[in-house]
This record gives C-alpha cells, sequence and structure tokens, in this order.
C-alpha cells in the first residue's frame, strides 16, 4: 500500500518591530562563533517554540550600529498568540534587544523586499568632553563645525543619484566564509545591485543639551549602499570643517570613486530610525 505523504503546513509569516543597542554585538547577520542580533533573535525563537527560522531584517546594520525601530519578518508554524510571543521574547533576549511590536500579517510579507523607504538618524556630540553615559550612541567632536554649510551640503544628495562613490564594497557580494555562506543559504540569493537611490528627505538639525550641542543627521531615501549614511556623514563633516569645499560634491558623486570622499563616520552615531511600508 503506498503511503500518502501529507504536505507541511506553510504555517504563519510574522513582523516584529525591534529596538537595539548595537554595541557590543557583531551587526546584524548571523556569524560564526559572534554574537548578532539576528543570532540571537534565532535563538530565542528556537528556545520559545522549537523552530529557528532565520528573521529576515529590513536591513543588515553594521557592527556597532543601532537601531530605533528595525523590522523582522520569518514563518512559524507555532499557533502562538502575538502577545504571547511578543512577552516571551523580550524575557528571552538580552536587555540590550526589545521587541515593540508582534503580529501575524499576509504571507507575502517581506521585511526588505516590501520596504518602500527607510530613515536613518546619526548623531554628533560637539563638546570637550562626553559623558560615558553618551559615549556609545554620539560621535564627540571638539572642532566647531558650520552648521549652514552641512545643511547645504546635505540638500545636494536629494533626488536620484548615483551613490557609487560613498559605498563601501557589499559584504553580501564578497567571498564568505563555507560556515558563514550555510547560514546564508537559508536567506534569498543577493543579485548584483545598481548603486542608484533616491532621497526624500536629508537634513541637519542642532539640539542644546546639558552636555553640548547635539547634531542630529537624518535621512530618508528608498534604500541605502553599505556604509553610504556614515560616508556622507564623514563627507559632509569635512565640509564643515573648511576641509573640503561644498562645490566638491557634485563631483565627488559624479566620479563614481569612493576615495574622493571624506571618511567613515563612526558606526557608534548611527541609528536605523523607522522602516515604512505601503498599504497591505
Amino acid at each position: 500500500m503506498t503511503e500518502t505523504i501529507q504536505a507541511k503546513p506553510a504555517g504563519k509569516t510574522w513582523k516584529l518591530t525591534l529596538a537595539y543597542d548595537g554595541t557590543d554585538f557583531h551587526g546584524w547577520q548571523v556569524q560564526p562563533g559572534k554574537p548578532t542580533i539576528q543570532g540571537e533573535l534565532q535563538a530565542a525563537l528556537g528556545r520559545i517554540t522549537g523552530e529557528t527560522p532565520l528573521p529576515q531584517g529590513s536591513g543588515r546594520t553594521d557592527a556597532g550600529v543601532h537601531a530605533l525601530a528595525q523590522v523582522v519578518s520569518f514563518a512559524l508554524q507555532a499557533p502562538i498568540p502575538p502577545e504571547n510571543l511578543h512577552r516571551a521574547l523580550n524575557r528571552t533576549l538580552p536587555a540590550s534587544i526589545r521587541i515593540f511590536e508582534a503580529r501575524t500579517v499576509r504571507s507575502t510579507f517581506h521585511a526588505r523586499h516590501s520596504a518602500i523607504a527607510k530613515t536613518y538618524e546619526y548623531r554628533i556630540l560637539q563638546a570637550d568632553g562626553c559623558s560615558p553615559f553618551l559615549a556609545r550612541y554620539v560621535y564627540a567632536c571638539n572642532w566647531p563645525l558650520d552648521l549652514a554649510a552641512l545643511q547645504q551640503s546635505a540638500r545636494i544628495f536629494l533626488g536620484e543619484h548615483d551613490f557609487h562613490s560613498f559605498a563601501a564594497s557589499d559584504p553580501d557580494l564578497s567571498t564568505r566564509s563555507s560556515e558563514t555562506a550555510n547560514a546564508q543559504d537559508q536567506e534569498e540569493k543577493i543579485p548584483a545591485v545598481s548603486t542608484v537611490r533616491t532621497i526624500f528627505a536629508s537634513a541637519w538639525s542642532e539640539q542644546n543639551t546639558p552636555d553640548g550641542a547635539l547634531l542630529i543627521y537624518r535621512v530618508r531615501g528608498n534604500g541605502f549602499l553599505h556604509h553610504m549614511v556614515r560616508n556622507l556623514v564623514g563627507t559632509m563633516l569635512d565640509v564643515g570643517r573648511g576641509h573640503l569645499a561644498i562645490a566638491a560634491i557634485p563631483r565627488i558623486l559624479a566620479e563614481r570613486r569612493r576615495s574622493e570622499t571624506g571618511p567613515t563616520a563612526p558606526a557608534r552615531g548611527l541609528f536605523l530610525h523607522s522602516v515604512e511600508y505601503g498599504l497591505n
């Protein structure tokens, strides 16, 4: 008698919104023997449900980069109520990772592919000394910066541009160890991508705080390249210090060479601020 094999149910697609302090992690993406946000979340799901899907983030933040509202998607077979999963994850995860929302969504939702815009924020503290309670979350600069020049520079990036000059090599396209590659086989294959991006908003603001002047660069776009925001900030800081002319920025964009831009700003000042999705 032929045995009928039952197809395994597809399960439900989940969407999480979470925040994390990236200081003590080697970025979002799973790496063998190193603590990562993706790895901690996968392990927590395993402890709670017995399933270990590889959570897909809206973007792969680098080591030391933080998130105020990262979005994650994955599928689970377990029939667990959203409020229970939310509570259980926050009890299981390290205190530096917090879940704000957990809910089920349509099966076609993907945290990265379904996103239509992201906003990043970079924080700079202008002070002679930086409080140890802020040092993990700002780039402390004690040199004068021309805020008007920073604003003028930021406006140049509005619209559609080829940001090749402001991108580091994409780690997804580089050679990985076989163990890392095996972990990533659970994710979609990453094709070569265009370096053209559209920036919808790009501006600096200043806040007076007891610790000093806090300069915040906020940029919203349809996507970002590896190290792009940190390279934009590093180049604008060169303008703000008077080391680079504002008029040089259009030329740098046109040159399409990373060597033309300023230094990469430190990871600790960068936050993934928010991710936007269309109507589901």
